[in-house]
């Protein structure tokens, strides 16, 4: 999407999994309506810098994508075919799209709806969350091969593989009846944490945090912990994005740079977000089964309770990340721990569980930062330089590269450095 305009570009980002919402339940055919959909987007970024956003702008969206698709529809060799079984999806009261700045009458989240689709069971795990990341969240095949830490092309070739599945299997565009979510709540929850990861910490580009994206990862989380009120995983989930979102004022200083956790401003973290997410954290873990989410949650509110970084409970945090470690495979666990480790033991025993890191995490960035945290805890100023440099060359994040070079720059010009 064309970066011409950040608030147009984050309206545009909120609106689009609406209007393909709409246009799936309306024709029934999910990839065409997205085709249809990237094209108006295209549109919109032309047209409303210059003319002023209109007054209904989701509804001007649908009619413009409407009418693409359309188009795309005349255009196929089954033409008359495809058009039969898209008049066949249109109610005759809904056959003419709604004017650009009609008001909008759908009442239910479309967003949310689309969450479910895109979840459907007839799709593996990763193909399911890969494609709900493209579509529902918006982000760039680049930023969903690093949350997966895969290639972009291979991640390209496994959303294009999900979407034509999900034309093929006739899915119907709709939420789950409660029978149905067991098959689907596992992608749909690691879906919401991917979209918060991306927006809290943006993996590329100018800007540290992407709040838009956080934001609507905690109000999706919200509508499916309504949906599932007693479900502990869900109130895990929600409670992990709002303690770990409450930092989000602090991790920022006065020109952007980073802030590191141990050197944030308490006084800026938002008490409200850590009330709630610690009443729902305390609420869930009785209920179990104790999950992943849940877990996270819990080591999140010890951090958020501390006074301040010396008051950490870094033994209580140990022991948390233990158990996430046997009760989830994500090789950034192994990271985390080894912080957790060197608190406790020492930068030594820290640096001695990343001395074999897991396959996934040799190319990742965060492991040479976090190698380099671990050394110059350790006094090791030259090889806390030297990974903070390569681990400034890896991301492509522009804070986080200023953020290591700049710890490296002043390690290298201490004295014996």
């Amino acid at each position: 999407m064309t970066t011409f305009d950040p608030n147009v570009e984050d309206l545009l980002r909120t609106l689009a999994p609406q209007v393909v919402g709409v246009l799936t339940r309306r024709y029934g055919d999910f990839a065409t309506a997205e085709d249809a959909v990237q094209e108006a987007l295209l549109d919109a970024a032309t047209q409303w810098p210059a003319e002023g956003v209109p007054r209904n702008p989701r509804g001007w969206l649908v009619q413009v994508a409407g009418r693409r698709m359309t188009e795309q529809v005349r255009s196929e060799q089954a033409r008359r075919r495809r058009e039969e079984l898209v008049a066949g999806h249109v109610p005759a009261d809904r056959r003419s799209a709604p004017g650009a700045d009609a008001g909008d009458q759908g009442a239910h989240d479309d967003t949310l709806a689309m969450l479910f689709l895109c979840c459907h069971p007839v799709l593996s795990p990763a193909s399911a969350i890969a494609l709900t990341l493209r579509s529902v969240g918006g982000l760039t095949t680049g930023e969903i091969a690093a949350a997966f830490l895969v290639p972009e092309a291979t991640m390209g070739q496994r959303i294009s593989r999900a979407k034509q599945r999900i034309k093929d299997s006739g899915v119907p565009f709709r939420i789950p009846d409660r029978a149905e979510w067991p098959a689907r709540l596992d992608a749909v929850l690691h879906v919401l944490y991917l979209i918060f990861n991306e927006g809290y910490a943006s993996s590329t580009g100018p800007e540290l945090r992407r709040v838009e994206l956080s934001q609507e990862a905690i109000r999706l989380t919200r509508a499916v912990h309504t949906l599932l009120p007693g479900n502990a995983e869900v109130a895990g989930l929600l409670a992990l994005l709002l303690l770990t979102e409450a930092r989000g004022p602090a991790r920022t200083g006065p020109h952007g740079e980073l802030v590191p956790l141990a050197e944030q401003d308490r006084g800026r973290w938002d008490t409200a977000a850590i009330a709630e997410g610690v009443s729902l954290i305390t609420a869930a873990l009785p209920r179990g089964p104790v999950g992943p989410y849940q877990v996270q949650a819990a080591i999140a509110a010890v951090h958020d309770e501390a006074q301040t970084a010396a008051d950490t409970d870094w033994p209580q945090i140990l022991a948390l990340y233990g158990v996430l470690a046997r009760i989830s495979d994500n090789p950034l666990i192994v990271l985390n721990r080894a912080v957790a480790i060197a608190m406790v033991d020492g930068p030594a025993a820290g640096l001695a569980l990343l001395a074999d890191p897991p396959p996934a995490l040799t190319a990742h960035h965060r492991l040479y930062a976090v190698r380099a945290h671990l050394h110059e805890l350790a006094g090791d100023r030259e090889e806390a330089a030297a990974d903070y440099r390569i681990a400034a060359r890896r991301t492509a994040s522009l804070p986080e590269r200023h953020h290591l070079s700049l710890r490296a720059a002043r390690l290298a010009a201490q004295p014996g450095g």
